[in-house]
């Protein structure tokens, strides 16, 4: 049995680049920057970050040039697939890319909405947040929906109707 899956979570590096196929289906291609951190031997702190290029197909690429921005957190989960064609100086190319089977925004910072097609976002247009509220559904002007908890250490069973979804 073979298995390629992807599992990316990082920050979009540009707004993603909507397209159309001569066919008229949607195409969205940006890049997300994942790091890592870690001591060498010396114990000195070390950072080394990862560029990964997403094409992502159909509605979840309109979905994904509408609400994702540069520094948007993004998980993408999708395939590698590696493509080859030739350069306009007669070269052979190749370049591995994660093909997006589904993706999941990250948080927007309270009062962010969606971007209007073709638009770029406004100076000042930040995003932050605790977790991922892609399905959150909030809008300009709303209030984030304080998220319930259960302490397991006070209640002597919980009960699915406690669960918060």
């Amino acid at each position: 049995m073979n298995l390629n899956k992807v599992f990316i979570l990082g920050r979009v590096t540009a707004d993603p680049q909507l397209r159309n196929t001569a066919g008229g289906q949607a195409v969205s291609s940006f890049s997300i920057a994942t790091n890592r951190v870690w001591k060498d031997k010396a114990g000195a702190k070390q950072e080394d970050t990862e560029f990964h290029n997403v094409v992502v197909w159909g509605r979840q690429a309109e979905i994904a040039s509408q609400f994702l921005t540069k520094g948007a957190m993004v998980l993408v989960e999708g395939r590698l697939q590696t493509r080859s064609w030739t350069d306009k100086q007669g070269g052979a190319r190749k370049s591995t890319e994660i093909i997006c089977e589904s993706l999941q925004l990250g948080p927007r910072a309270q009062g962010t909405g969606p971007r209007p097609a073709g638009s770029t976002p406004q100076a000042g247009t930040s995003r932050s947040g605790g977790g991922f509220a892609g399905k959150s559904g909030a809008s300009k002007g709303s209030v984030a929906e304080d998220i319930p908890t259960i302490n397991i250490d006070e209640a002597d069973e919980v009960k699915p109707e406690d669960l918060p979804f």
